[in-house]
């Protein structure tokens, strides 16, 4: 399968079988590497624009990885030269994105189904790294901010373009981008449309590191690798204080949530293994638990 970024660099804990799931359908491919998540855009003829399929396929991937014990973290990509240009709207108000049976069917059971795939809501509890190559536009660059850690290609191009098309960015961006870059560079880019550069998304805070291009797979199996070295128990908790305890709660506040998320941590046999290995000299051995 010819996934951006190659296939070089796989550690022994990525692992050097991949599998396909069978939760990925045609626009959506979901494999597993290890303990480590891959899920890839796969519409590269329609610059991999969200249709029904692909966030059928997107929900299911985050539900799994949150269900899943053995998974530790997870990589978001994207064949093709473009990694996603937002939502089809070629495919009109009417076709519903060409919405199957499967996927209206588990929008009447899951109405939010679109924003949990799109990481608006309900977004999984663990570690989402992105890989960009080439444009990511609109949806493109809303979901990028539901990830945690964000490597971008050096043709990357990054635009919440809503406006300039008289629509408003649904995916949280208002909210989100003025919490995660600065409030002015916020307000620009979510005011003028305007297209930004790599280098720009890196210098706003935007993205983590920018590579030459056909080598972000590789660098986000860098990101996973690393944090599949540690404590999942540790690393699940340390994500939900980074997602919840912001700028809405006191100081006081988020240091009593934070304490609370830190007790079962402390309590756990991961963390009496990462003290003995520290002791022994060793890496440690967690198991989750």
């Amino acid at each position: 399968m010819n996934i951006a970024g190659g296939m070089l660099g796989r550690s022994e804990i990525i692992g050097d079988i991949m599998a396909e799931l069978d939760i990925s359908t045609e626009t959506c491919i979901v494999e597993k590497e290890g303990n480590v998540l891959l899920v890839t855009l796969n519409r590269p003829e329609a610059k991999n624009a969200f249709n029904s399929q692909m966030l059928l396929g997107l929900y299911k991937a985050w539900r799994l990885l949150d269900e899943s014990d053995d998974l530790y973290c997870a990589i978001l990509t994207a064949n093709g030269d473009t990694f996603c240009a937002g939502m089809d709207l070629k495919a009109g108000a009417d076709d519903q994105h060409g919405a199957t049976e499967e996927f209206m069917a588990l929008m009447a059971e899951v109405p939010n189904v679109h924003w949990q795939a799109l990481l608006r809501d309900n977004r999984p509890r663990k570690p989402l790294i992105l890989a960009v190559e080439g444009y990511a536009l609109a949806g493109g660059t809303e979901i990028l901010q539901g990830t945690d850690i964000r490597v971008a290609a050096d043709n990357a191009v990054f635009g919440i373009t809503e406006v300039a098309r008289g629509l408003y960015p649904m995916s949280g961006s208002t909210i989100r981008l003025r919490r995660q870059i600065p409030y002015c560079l916020a307000a620009e880019m979510l005011l003028c449309g305007e297209h930004i550069s790599a280098q720009q998304a890196l210098a706003f805070g935007l993205v983590n590191k920018v590579v030459p291009a056909g080598t972000t797979l590789d660098a986000a199996r860098e990101y996973a690798e690393k944090i599949c070295r540690n404590g999942p128990l540790a690393v699940k908790a340390v994500v939900t204080s980074l997602r919840e305890h912001q700028e809405c709660m006191s100081e006081e506040e988020a240091m009593l949530a934070s304490d609370e998320l830190a007790g079962p941590v402390f309590a756990s046999r991961d963390a009496k293994e990462g003290m003995r290995a520290f002791k022994e000299k060793r890496a440690a051995e967690f198991t989750g638990s």
